[in-house]
């Protein structure tokens, strides 16, 4: 494992400098893209008889690593409590119920539209996929990935109050969203479809808890540091609380996710202002924000690598695309209509809708959530339609968002 981590983390490194050298893309779509054109640049060559066994040394490797353990197990709490770190809470106030609304009820609904819309669409491109697949390609395409999102942002410059508005949904939507398909997924491992008042109570519960698990968390975590006044123990137990706290919300099978958020907010928040030296919050702040960015880096190759594990054939192809569109009209029709035609409600500057549509980018969380159904033709189906939709939204929809930003926004 230290030697498939050694070899991850030099090809990161590698990718990143060129990238910073030589290409000057935002680092996570620079090493993402670089990662993808060197995969398929090793397809051609191999198929002309040129790779030198390139091509299998990497697919071996990529076969080595379990996608799905290593992000939901392993970075995902780390990346969801940086992101979570720099959120202000007395500003996401404010938009606490357009924020919870869109993260609760835009992802359901969005889970909905897309089934119904791959549904329909599927059979067209010539592919069959029985509803329940579509049921969970829509709850694990519909959230947007917060780290994609908050990484993109920073270079967007959109307006800080529809910056938060986004960065607060990708924060929570993501949360719900792994809810949703946990959900779906042991209804079809199982075979047991629990009616609608079930459903919705087992989604309250793990939700539920996994915020009021969160609360618990940072609350003593905020009790601790402000006990203490040593910039290493603190950033020490910061990062204790995240990786404890989050195997620990998985043994009471509550949301980690959304438990990573809420401690994230609170440590972020009170911790900073109350608990915490300035030489404490310095040190911390340069942790996890390295943390955050090196993981990332590392996160974005493996799915710019990934390419050389999935199976396509030119009616999944046309799928794929179709799911692109269908994506993005879920996307407008679950957030940016509301947004748009209670504008005031939201209070958003005009045009919002518009960078909320096509700010929903989907990254990681989505492809590990594809890679963790049981094997068969229909998750080579749903993987394959993932990567797709995924590959789109971080390479024309991140490089063109603050394009988009500055065209679609206006003053209120």
């Amino acid at each position: 494992m230290l030697n498939i981590a050694a070899i991850c983390l030099v090809i990161t490194a590698l990718l990143a400098y060129l990238n910073h050298r030589f290409i000057g893309l935002p680092t996570t779509i620079g090493v993402m893209a670089a990662a993808l054109v060197f995969s398929l640049a090793l397809v051609g060559l191999d198929a002309m008889g040129l790779a030198y066994g390139l091509r299998q040394y990497e697919e071996s490797l990529l076969r080595s690593i379990d996608f799905s353990d290593v992000l939901m197990q392993g970075m995902l709490s780390l990346l969801l409590f940086a992101g979570a770190l720099h959120v202000d809470l007395s500003e996401l106030k404010a938009y606490r119920w357009p924020v919870g609304a869109l993260a609760v009820f835009g992802t359901l609904l969005s889970t909905v539209v897309v089934a119904y819309g791959m549904w329909f669409v599927l059979p067209l491109a010539g592919l069959e996929l029985p509803f329940m697949y579509c049921l969970l390609f829509g709850a694990l395409i519909s959230p947007t990935d917060p780290i994609a999102v908050m990484g993109i942002l920073k270079s967007a410059k959109a307006p800080k109050e529809l910056e938060l508005v986004i960065a607060g949904e990708s924060l929570f939507n993501d949360g719900v969203g792994v809810v949703i398909f946990s959900l779906l997924l042991g209804m079809l491992v199982s075979g047991v479809t629990p009616t609608v008042g079930q459903g919705l109570e087992l989604l309250l519960l793990e939700a539920g808890g996994g915020v009021l698990f969160g609360l618990v968390l940072g609350y003593v975590t905020f009790r601790l540091l402000k006990s203490v006044d040593s910039y290493q123990v603190e950033v020490l137990l910061t990062l204790a609380a995240v990786t404890g706290g989050y195997a620990l919300a998985s043994k009471l099978h509550v949301s980690g996710p959304l438990a990573m958020v809420v401690a994230g907010l609170i440590i972020g928040n009170h911790g900073r202002a109350l608990a915490m030296s300035d030489t404490t919050r310095r040190y911390l702040d340069m942790f996890w924000e390295l943390i955050d960015e090196i993981l990332n880096a590392m996160l974005f190759v493996l799915i710019g690598m990934e390419v050389l594990l999935i199976a396509y054939s030119l009616n999944t192809l046309v799928a794929a695309s179709a799911a692109v569109a269908v994506t993005l009209l879920a996307r407008m029709l679950t957030v940016g209509m509301p947004v748009r035609f209670l504008r005031k409600t939201f209070k958003l500057p005009q045009g919002s809708w518009k960078v909320l549509t096509w700010g929903g980018l989907r990254g990681g969380i989505s492809v590990a959530l594809a890679l963790s159904l049981p094997a068969g033709p229909e998750r080579d189906t749903v993987v394959a339609l993932t990567y797709v939709v995924v590959v789109f939204s971080i390479l024309v929809q991140g490089l063109s968002i603050a394009y988009v930003t500055r065209r679609a926004v206006q003053a209120p």
